[in-house]
């Protein structure tokens, strides 16, 4: 027996019943052979680690657009928060953490720069709308690369999770497994945290801004609140495993959703359409805009493989390809390099002209 076997054994015998287990998948689209080391939700996280769209998140935005100063969150930290906060939960269910780790750090990929402004405006101009969730999965099966292939090839169930880890209420379609499942609450619970630190730190926030209510349900720290939540997600979940496991999903209790819910939306309203953030989001759509209409006229522009992805699959797919893979500050460098008056004149003619 090799050592991923005995990992796989070890996931039959310790997890629990309705953990998702590597030795099982649903699998990949297209087969490969086992390895001797890594089960397949392992070879999953390496590879999104090593994809280039995982690095580029490190210079996307998370709420506030170039903010100054070193200590607020990108986009690459709040994978990392979901990943963390996912990990603790599953553990606290006894699930597969080799698979929340690989939905984890793959969930946000397909995000564009600017965080939801690019996305709210990409919407707009794309005939078939677009969503981060959906180009998630386009990154991870048609954009990024494996073996000179498109796509990674990943398990189907890590393809299942990052679909489905966006949204919030209960009419919002569900992840198949626990484990994405963990994920979409993961996500809430690390944003509307992270993005109230934040907010405080750039002084558009007080504590006692926040209404009473929340904070005395969910906690007045940023640690309590997240121990709260995720606290409650474990215990609410088992609970619901005991009463019915076939039919169990992942949730908070209904006071503690009630709360997280309510403080969602006061900073929807004080902060995400807040005048400072509505101001950044403005101008961070005029710059795509005008890159989308750019690259759509001249497409020679773009990379081959945008070129080709344009003859397979139509010019605005291309060009959204393109756009929504650009950190913020590669976006802004080309906006100001194609519309931003500068001086043609070499330098050798500007100082003879001058003397």
């Amino acid at each position: 027996m090799n050592i991923r076997e005995t990992i796989e054994d070890r996931e039959i015998n310790i997890l629990s019943p309705l953990a998702a287990r590597a030795k099982y998948s649903w699998g990949r689209a297209k087969h490969e052979p086992a390895e001797e080391i890594r089960t397949c939700f392992m070879i999953d996280r390496d590879r999104i680690v090593h994809s280039k769209s995982f690095r580029r998140l490190k210079d996307k935005t998370q709420v506030f657009i170039a903010p100054p100063g070193d200590h607020y969150r990108s986009r690459l930290t709040h994978t990392l928060e979901v990943s963390q906060i996912a990990r603790t939960i599953g553990a606290g269910l006894n699930l597969n953490i080799d698979l929340i780790e690989a939905i984890a750090l793959a969930h946000d990929v397909g995000h564009t720069p600017f965080a939801h402004a690019g996305e709210i405006i990409l919407n707009q101009l794309l005939p078939e709308g677009f969503r981060h969730s959906q180009n998630s999965i386009r990154v991870l099966t048609r954009i990024e690369k494996h073996r000179d292939e498109n796509g990674l090839n990943l398990s189907g169930e890590v393809l299942d999770g990052v679909l489905y880890h966006s949204g919030y209420g209960k009419a919002k379609p569900q992840a198949a497994t626990l484990e994405g499942q963990i994920i979409h609450l993961s996500d809430k619970i690390a944003y509307v945290q992270h993005d109230i630190d934040d907010s405080i730190r750039a002084g558009l926030l007080k504590l006692e801004d926040i209404p009473s209510e929340y904070l005395e349900a969910l906690g007045y720290t940023h640690s309590k609140r997240i121990a709260t939540l995720v606290t409650d997600t474990i215990a609410n979940t088992r609970r619901f495993i005991a009463e019915d496991a076939q039919n169990a999903y992942v949730s908070f209790s209904p006071e503690i959703d009630k709360a997280l819910q309510g403080l969602r939306r006061f900073m929807f309203e004080f902060i995400y359409q807040g005048s400072v953030c509505l101001a950044e989001r403005r101008r961070a759509m005029f710059i795509i805009e005008h890159l989308f209409n750019y690259y759509r006229k001249t497409p020679q522009k773009m990379s081959e493989l945008y070129r080709q992805t344009a003859e397979q699959e139509g010019l605005e797919t291309a060009v959204a390809d393109y756009i929504s893979g650009m950190s913020d500050a590669y976006c802004i460098a080309l906006f100001e390099d194609i519309y931003i008056p500068q001086s043609l004149v070499p330098n050798a003619l500007k100082s003879k002209a001058e003397d």
